[in-house]
């Protein structure tokens, strides 16, 4: 399945009020979004609170989300290494969030190595290449903090001080796979759509996630307690930086999109890596 499990920010969501006031300017420069990865857990969580903004989304994945599908959204069965159907599901389409992805869990790495680098690299170009020749302006991509994060410590880090973790020295397929998608979509900023306008992207380096109903990390946590298999000193005080909730990170995605506008000089740039807040690239 591309991306994670499933879904929902609903009214015990905190951040859902913060999430409206950040979208008005989205709302108006937006017709129709595109998530790919819409079946799975942020993607789908980001798809309900575009519905909730007024904006038409298309939830792009391979596989139904678990949830009801909100009013105002379409979902759209499709692979992201399917060049017609991401063309087909982009009709219409003017900013695009590519959140699919392949291969966080151990058990996909070791058997799906060469689906994950078809995912995560091969589709990260067909996505691209699709935003080119259907003149969609804005994409914003979700990598992960492990394209810049090693294992060291990063203080005070920005985007000119904090360069790529060296692919070679890349701790499993997912990570290197992400970060040359990472790179990919950056190197595409700026460039040509077919209609003459000009391609504006960023990217979204956020750390695990967190939430209501989020499956794929703290059940597991909490299972390998019961068994008592799991030894780890959780939250150190002098770590500034922590998992993500996925309310923040939903609005990180939409503040992303807000900022790729010319109101706001499509930059979409934060320099918070020490902190629990996703990072956000993009060149002008």
């Amino acid at each position: 399945m591309q991306e994670g499990s499933t879904e929902e920010l609903h009214s015990s969501q905190p951040c859902e009020s913060k999430l409206n006031e950040h979208a008005g300017l989205l709302v108006n420069r937006s017709r129709k979004t595109m998530v790919t990865g819409g079946g799975g857990y942020l993607g789908y969580n980001l798809g309900c609170a575009l519905v909730r903004s007024g904006i038409a989304v298309v939830l792009f994945d391979v596989r139904k989300p678990r949830w009801e599908i909100p009013n105002g959204a379409d979902f759209f069965k499709g692979d992201v290494r399917d060049y017609d159907a991401v063309f087909k599901a982009c009709e219409g389409v003017d900013c695009v969030f590519h959140v699919a992805a392949c291969g966080m869990s151990g058990l996909e790495q070791l058997q799906k190595k060469d689906q994950i680098e078809s995912i995560n690299v091969g589709g990260t170009k067909i996505i691209i290449d699709v935003c080119k020749q259907r003149n969609i302006s804005r994409l914003i991509y979700t990598s992960t903090v492990n394209v810049v994060f090693g294992g060291n410590p990063i203080e005070e880090g920005d985007e000119e001080t904090v360069p790529y973790f060296p692919l070679e020295k890349q701790f499993n397929h997912y990570s290197r796979t992400k970060a040359i998608a990472d790179q990919m979509v950056l190197a595409a900023n700026g460039t040509l759509l077919k209609g003459g306008g000009k391609l504006h992207t960023c990217v979204l380096r956020p750390p695990g996630i967190y939430g209501p109903e989020e499956q794929r990390h703290m059940p597991r946590v909490a299972a390998n307690i019961q068994r008592r298999l799991f030894n780890f000193k959780f939250g150190n005080h002098k770590v500034q930086m922590n998992w993500v909730h996925i309310g923040n990170l939903v609005q990180a995605h939409l503040l992303a999109a807000e900022a790729l506008t010319s109101e706001k000089g499509y930059v979409a740039v934060s320099k918070q890596y020490k902190h629990c807040i996703p990072v956000a690239l993009a060149l002008k």
